[in-house]
């Protein structure tokens, strides 16, 4: 700072000390006008150069305050990203500060506070991007790498009881104790590109691991018996195309709107035609299929839309879904073996409702609270020459209670972990995903 000063004082020395050397006639033309303009300048950069350092002065306060509430949280001042951004922002004052004083008095001077409101809109904007980017795209003209892996658990347990009561107390029959626990694993891999700063596409290859145990007792009738039989199966799942499109930005009236479109093409493992089939002779109550299927063997789409609206630090969210499974034939539905049964199979649609709240932590960090359930209608097969009939038991509901949190790294990935935990008998018991994304 005083290298930034030194000029003035040489230059008021020099002013000064010229009518000392310089004879009477000299003397008297030194106090004409345009020395009193000259001398009138450098009492106005004087002025200025007092603002200068209490401006700096009260900006060293500060972040005196900043890293003192950063050590408060448990975070170091050095580390703190609101401590680092207070140090620059002396910093850009100081170097303002020493131009301000290079030019003339036309010249602005700089505003107090006025870098700090727009290093807080700044941060603001980050931390909704980061919330924004686990509900919806960013609309960035960039390419977005994005890869996740989702582990759900199933456990689901029947008892089938076939026959009749005797005297009301003793039944006479076979019983059927059945258990089957699933784990399904997928891996994901989408690239996403935005073309204009409204409208992004995506497209998603999954790959699938399922691992499934089935239990069965009541062998010949007797509930002692029991049979387990452990059957895995891996494959590609159902790829997907999608295109993202922002209507309406946040406004002080109106929140974000972003519509989506995806479609799924049934390039998985559909599940029908699959035959059952007996692994223990000694159980003839247990029966399994073949294999496992990794997809819907249907064309579907999926049309949503989702609001999301900030009120500094919470950020609201919600999210009203539908999705259409077109029907297809199949030349084979039957899981008996040695029978063929052509049929028309239409899969039930979904509807898919969401809602919750995202908390930024700070411009690196969230965690959001979610609520999310997804009602699908009943399967109904065609036979060729028969009727339309519903499958009993094929409609659901399922619903989760989802927590989350968001993590930027400095190299700039981007971490998102969430736990779903099942809230009816046809949600899964628990789903943990983890995706990690970077833009390019």
């Amino acid at each position: 700072m005083r290298a930034a000063y030194a000029p003035l004082p040489l230059a008021l020395a020099l002013i000064l000390s010229a009518p000392a050397r310089a004879d009477d006639g000299e003397s008297a033309a030194a106090a004409t006008p345009e020395f009193k303009s000259l001398h009138q300048h450098m009492l106005d950069m004087s002025r200025q150069l007092a603002e200068q350092r209490a401006q700096i002065q009260n900006l060293r306060e500060q972040v005196e305050e900043l890293e003192l509430a950063q050590r408060g949280r448990g975070l170091s001042g050095a580390a703190g990203p609101a401590g680092q951004a207070a140090r620059d922002l002396a910093e850009q004052a100081q170097k303002k500060a020493a131009a301000t004083a290079a030019q003339d008095e036309g010249d602005a001077p700089v505003q107090v506070g006025q870098t700090q409101r727009e290093e807080d809109a700044q941060r603001r904007q980050q931390e909704k991007a980061l919330v924004v980017r686990e509900h919806a795209p960013l609309f960035e003209r960039k390419f977005t790498l994005d890869a996740g892996f989702n582990y759900s658990y199933y456990d689901r347990r029947q008892l089938a009881l076939s026959g009749f009561l005797a005297l009301d107390a003793i039944f006479l029959g076979s019983i059927n104790l059945d258990q089957t626990k699933a784990s399904v694993g997928t891996f994901e891999l989408s690239g996403r590109y935005g073309l204009t700063d409204r409208l992004s596409i995506e497209a998603t290859l999954p790959y699938v691991y399922r691992d499934s145990r089935f239990v069965s007792g009541g062998a010949g009738g007797a509930s002692s018996v029991v049979s387990e039989v452990r059957m895995r199966s891996q494959g590609v799942g159902d790829a997907s195309v999608a295109a993202y499109y922002q209507w309406v930005k946040e406004s002080q009236r109106w929140p974000d709107i972003v519509t989506s479109l995806r479609v799924r093409a049934p390039t998985g493992r559909d599940p029908f035609g699959l035959k059952l089939i007996q692994p223990d002779g000694d159980n003839n109550n247990l029966n399994i299929p073949e294999d496992l299927p990794t997809g819907s063997g249907v064309w579907a789409a999926t049309f949503n839309v989702s609001a999301l609206r900030t009120y500094d630090p919470v950020i609201l969210f919600g999210n009203i879904g539908y999705s259409y499974n077109q029907p297809a034939d199949f030349d084979d539905i039957s899981p008996v073996a040695e029978q063929i049964s052509p049929a028309r199979v239409a899969l039930g649609n979904t509807v898919q409702l969401s809602g919750g709240l995202a908390i930024a932590l700070n411009d690196r960090s969230a965690v959001s609270f979610s609520v999310a359930t997804a009602v699908t209608g009943a399967t109904h097969l065609t036979a060729p020459g028969a009727s339309k009939r519903r499958v009993p038991g094929s409609s659901s509901n399922s619903t989760t209670l989802n927590i989350g949190a968001s993590y930027v790294l400095p190299s700039g990935w981007t971490f998102n972990g969430q736990l779903a935990a099942g809230l009816t008998p046809d949600a899964p018991n628990f789903v943990f995903s983890l995706r990690g994304s970077r833009s390019f």
